[in-house]
């Protein structure tokens, strides 16, 4: 076998992986929205951060307590 017979394998391989397509993310980052606000039921990912939740509380519900919009989490 020559050296032209291995490249045409080599190009019939990577061609065939090529088409495989790049993996999206926005499945996976829509299935992790588990956290959601009582009151405006805006959601925000599971790996969200108690300041985080604190300022959205704050900032968008401001006469409402902190618990309202979270409970159990804060």
């Amino acid at each position: 076998m020559g050296n032209g017979a291995k490249a045409q394998m080599k190009r019939d391989k990577n061609a065939a992986g090529a088409g495989k397509g790049g993996a999206s993310q926005l499945k996976t980052n829509t299935a992790s929205q588990s956290i959601q606000c009582k009151t405006c039921f805006q959601t925000f990912q599971s790996t969200a951060k108690v300041a985080e939740l604190t300022q959205h509380a704050e900032n968008k519900h401001s006469n409402k307590a902190k618990a309202d919009c979270f409970p159990g989490l804060l």
